[in-house]
Parts: structure tokens; C-alpha cells; sequence
């Protein structure tokens, strides 16, 4: 009987969300703990809460457009460079080929037998080289679109949470009291699923985040404190 072989494989979208969630129920948690601890108006907080998810998401899925891009752009690069060193170098070229194979532990006569059959498909060979040599494979066209939406989806998500108390309380202090609770197991919750998903420990993957999260929102309203008794 076959034993299947259990690993991971992180997915682009997964990537993407645990990046825009992490930010959105942080940021949005902090700043919102930072203003209830200055002001005495929950549309306040909600004005500036709001405000700062559209802007996060914004800024976070443009930031994932532009790393979606850069890692196209830099692969097409690469890609049309080494077509160039096939055409105006091929020994050179099919001498990479033979050392990669030689890395393997493969004969001298095996790593001929291997580069001269392979260098006579001039796209195999160039792609052999780009994800062997250059350790890079081709990105989805979509990827930046992609990227940008998912992460700045996934931070207005995030960033809505912290922010639903304020609805239904009528004072600052009452609103955070509850947005704590439901951020913090939220974040617990995300943590745990999510250092899960990776193969590490949930427990720790949980409470890291939770106290991370905690942290920062404890620190603005401090601060927050600071500002209102000054």
C-alpha cells in the first residue's frame, strides 16, 4: 500500500489573504482602540475606521499589484536574456545544462545524452534553464490583478471586524470593550487556521498573532490616553 506524501503547497490566494487579513484586523483594531481612548463620539471612530480600510486596501492592493508585476517583468527579462545566450552562446549554455545534471550525480555520458537531446527544442531548453539555473517559473499573466484584489479584499474583511461594535454601543468604552473581544478571537481564530494551513503549530501560530494584535491595539490606545489628557 502506497503511502501519499502530505505537504504543502501555499497557493498565490492563500499568500495573498493571510497578508491583506493580518493588516486589516490589526491596523484598523489599533487605530480604532487609539481613538477611543481620545475621543467621546463613536462616528468619529467609525469616520476614521472607514477611511482608513479604504485607504489600507488601497495602498495594500496596490502594493500587491506592483510586487504581482515586478515579478512578471523581472521573469520576461530574464526569459528574453536567456534566449539571447542560447543563440550567441550555446556551449556555453548546454555546459549549464550538463552541470545541472552533474549536481545530480549523473554520468558524464548521461549528462551528454541528457544535454543533446534536450538543446534540440530550443523552448524546452530555454525553460530548463529558467527554473533549473535561474530557479524562477513562470508567473500567471493575472497575477498582479489577481493579487491586488485578493489582499485588498481580504483587508477590508479584516478591517470590518473591529469595527462592528461601534454600531451597536453608544460610547467609545463600551464599543471597544466588545470590538476587543471579537477582534481578539478573530485573530486567534486566524492564527490558529493559518499555522495550520503552513504545517506549523496552531497553538503558537494562534497565540503569537492574538498577542501581536493585542499589543498594538493596547499601545494606540495609550497613546490615545496620552493625547486626550494633554
Amino acid at each position: 500500500m502506497i503511502t501519499k506524501e502530505a505537504h504543502f503547497q501555499s497557493s498565490d490566494f492563500l499568500r495573498d489573504v493571510v497578508i491583506g487579513m493580518s493588516d486589516g484586523l490589526t491596523v484598523p483594531f489599533a487605530l480604532a482602540a487609539g481613538l477611543s481612548g481620545a475621543v467621546v463620539s463613536n462616528n468619529v471612530i467609525l469616520t476614521a475606521g472607514f477611511a482608513e480600510i479604504v485607504a489600507g486596501s488601497i495602498a495594500m492592493g496596490l502594493g500587491g499589484y506592483l510586487a504581482g508585476r515586478t515579478e512578471v517583468e523581472h521573469y520576461e527579462a530574464e526569459l528574453q536574456r536567456e534566449y539571447q545566450e542560447v543563440e550567441q552562446v550555446p556551449e556555453q549554455e548546454k555546459q549549464e545544462v550538463r552541470d545541472v545534471f552533474a549536481e545530480l550525480g549523473l554520468s558524464t555520458s548521461t549528462q551528454n545524452l541528457i544535454a543533446d537531446e534536450m538543446t534540440k527544442d530550443k523552448e524546452k531548453w530555454v525553460d530548463f534553464m529558467m527554473k533549473y539555473e535561474l530557479g524562477l517559473d513562470k508567473p500567471d499573466p493575472k497575477r498582479a490583478r489577481n493579487s491586488a484584489l485578493n489582499i485588498g479584499g481580504a483587508y477590508i474583511v479584516g478591517g470590518i471586524v473591529p469595527l462592528l461594535p461601534y454600531f451597536f454601543f453608544n460610547t467609545p468604552t463600551q464599543s471597544l470593550s466588545w470590538s476587543c473581544v471579537v477582534t481578539v478571537c478573530c485573530l486567534f481564530l486566524f492564527g490558529f487556521f493559518k499555522a495550520k494551513a503552513t504545517g506549523q503549530n496552531p497553538w503558537m501560530g494562534a497565540t503569537r498573532i492574538m498577542f501581536i494584535g493585542s499589543i498594538a491595539a493596547a499601545a494606540a490606545y495609550f497613546i490615545g490616553q496620552l493625547f486626550a489628557g494633554s
